[in-house]
């Protein structure tokens, strides 16, 4: 394994950014690289951090920089980490909306900012490019898997852990399962081409709980699970008021063959055995 990236890791071999396409393609070449996730970027909270040039430097000039070197040295699958944020809306992230938006990788995005303008942008690159050069290309919009704290409006007083939990009922996914996503999209582009998918937790519910998980989640959550309510208790914990997206994994799973291990159940399971899952205490 290679790794190209701005910080030191165990896995850098170079130290550097992809928005300079000489050092790509040095990278590229000098390595013989065969495959490439390109999971990269300007983050969310970078947007209190960096400028909208930044975002657009990183984002879509360094990605379209790894893009067209892939193709000239013959890269043969391509795996792009986008975000399942470029999908919430204005009207959602302003909780105005009537009932829980149901959240499929064929919905249109309207990103409400720069982070989730630069992650559709590069996606748009990414079909690009698999429709002029042929190379298979997999998009992941994968949902939350690390700690920095939100500013949806479902929040809680209690621990990071409740958090982490409720999350995995609609909108979270653990760093292995993330992991894990990538390598079989790598593995399974070549029969795929080109595809977006979300990857998150599986979520229990149907569309049909959707104007119900916006006006009485806890209600709707107990009725999947009913154990729930006496194991949260024994916790001091509690689960959201309202639950305003569901987002969609099925056609990861349909198409690539891929579903989370984790869920909100296996939080459950855990719990009942006396155990706090390291999963939600982990710093991702």
């Amino acid at each position: 394994m290679f790794g190209l990236d701005p910080n030191p890791a165990p896995t850098t071999v170079i130290r550097g950014s992809v928005t300079d396409r000489a050092l790509v393609r040095a990278a590229l070449g000098d390595n013989r690289i065969d495959a490439i996730i390109h999971a990269g970027g300007l983050h969310k909270p970078n947007i209190d951090t960096h400028s909208r040039e930044e975002f657009l430097g990183v984002n879509v000039t360094g990605t379209l920089n790894l893009l067209e070197e892939a193709v000239a040295q013959g890269v043969t699958r391509f795996v792009f980490t986008s975000s399942t944020s470029l999908m919430v809306s204005r009207e959602l992230h302003a909780a105005s909306v009537l009932e829980a938006e149901w959240l499929g990788p064929d919905v249109v995005p309207r990103p409400r900012n720069i982070y989730g303008v630069t992650k559709l942008a590069a996606e748009n690159l990414c079909r690009l490019t698999h429709e002029s050069s042929g190379m298979p290309l997999i998009v992941l919009r994968t949902s939350r898997f690390f700690p920095e704290v939100d500013d949806m409006a479902h929040t809680i007083a209690q621990t990071g852990p409740n958090t982490k939990a409720n999350e995995l009922l609609f909108r979270r996914l653990t760093v292995a399962d993330a992991a894990e996503a990538h390598l079989v999209a790598l593995k399974r582009a070549p029969q795929i081409g080109f595809d977006v998918f979300v990857i998150s937790a599986t979520p229990p519910f149907s569309r049909a709980d959707c104007a119900s998980l916006l006006s009485n989640a806890p209600a709707v959550v107990a009725r999947y699970f009913p154990d729930y309510p006496a194991l949260y208790a024994k916790l001091g914990w509690t689960m959201f008021d309202r639950i305003d997206r569901i987002y969609d994994p099925s056609r990861a799973f349909v198409r690539m063959g891929f579903r989370c291990q984790v869920s909100f159940r296996t939080v459950l399971d855990e719990l009942a055995r006396g155990r706090l899952p390291e999963f939600l205490t982990t710093s991702a």
